[in-house]
């Protein structure tokens, strides 16, 4: 493959990449945020507590952050996300979650609100660990290529 070539190639990803990354962050946004009425407007099935819509919304959204991380901060496209697309992921899903607990009613048994915070936690300490790592400039150990 010639210079030429490679560097198209390059280009195309860095679009397919942020076409993906915009339409990860509408359609996170959209389901995040869920306004009652979209529900009947598009005909789908009617639920009765936003909980995992809005988990799912975040992760989507924070796979969007994800890509556009990719593309603005290291310029290059790479196999995979690397730890800022966990970073992204990590913070959206734990401060979604985190939200729910705190502001929103979950008709949910104690055992259940226990696990939740535990996920909550867990997963918002790992986000942090690795904005440390990156600050650090190094990757956690078991993220290195090879």
């Amino acid at each position: 493959m010639s210079q030429g070539q490679s560097a198209s190639k390059g280009l195309g990803m860095k679009r397919l990449l942020l076409v993906d990354a915009i339409i990860n962050l509408f359609l996170g946004l959209l389901i995040l945020g869920l306004p009652l009425g979209l529900i009947e407007f598009l005909g789908l099935p009617p639920v009765q507590n936003y909980f995992y819509t809005s988990i799912l919304g975040a992760v989507i959204f924070g796979i969007g952050i994800a890509l556009s991380l990719e593309l603005k901060v290291t310029g290059s496209v790479r196999h995979g996300l690397g730890l800022m697309g966990a970073i992204a992921i990590n913070l959206c899903g734990g401060v979604t979650l985190l939200f729910w607990l705190l502001f929103l009613p979950l008709d949910t048994g104690v055992p259940a609100k226990v696990i939740l915070w535990i996920i909550a936690v867990a997963v918002l300490m790992v986000g942090f660990v690795e904005i440390q790592q990156m600050k650090q400039g190094q990757a956690p150990a078991d993220s290195t290529p090879g």
